[in-house]
C-alpha cells in the first residue's frame, strides 16, 4: 500500500512539473519570421497556399488548427505561421 501511495504522489509530481512546463511553452511569443519559413517549406508541401487576405482572421484561425493536426505542426510552429499570415494581412484586410 505503501508503495502505491509513493507511486501515486511521484506520478502526480511529475504530471504537475509536465503541465506547467507546457504552460510555459504554450505562453511563448510568436515569431513570424520562422512562422514564413514554414508556410513556405511546410504548406506548399500538400497545396498552394493562399494569400493571407484570402481569408478572415477568425477564419484563418480556425484553418490553423485544423493543419496543425493535417500537417503535425507544433503548438508553437502553428502560432509563428499564425503570425506570420496575420503580420501580412493589408490593414484593409486586417479582420
Amino acid at each position: 500500500m505503501k508503495n502505491i501511495l509513493t507511486s501515486i504522489m511521484l506520478s502526480i509530481l511529475l504530471l504537475s512539473s509536465l503541465s506547467s512546463n507546457m504552460l510555459a511553452n504554450e505562453k511563448a511569443e510568436a515569431n513570424s519570421v520562422n512562422g514564413a519559413e514554414i508556410w513556405a517549406d511546410v504548406c506548399m508541401r500538400c497545396h498552394n497556399v493562399r494569400a493571407p487576405s484570402d481569408l478572415s482572421k477568425r477564419a484563418w484561425k480556425f484553418s490553423m488548427n485544423h493543419m496543425r493536426v493535417r500537417a503535425g505542426l507544433t503548438g508553437q510552429e502553428t502560432r509563428d505561421v499564425f503570425d506570420f499570415i496575420i503580420k501580412s494581412k493589408t490593414l484593409e484586410d486586417a479582420k
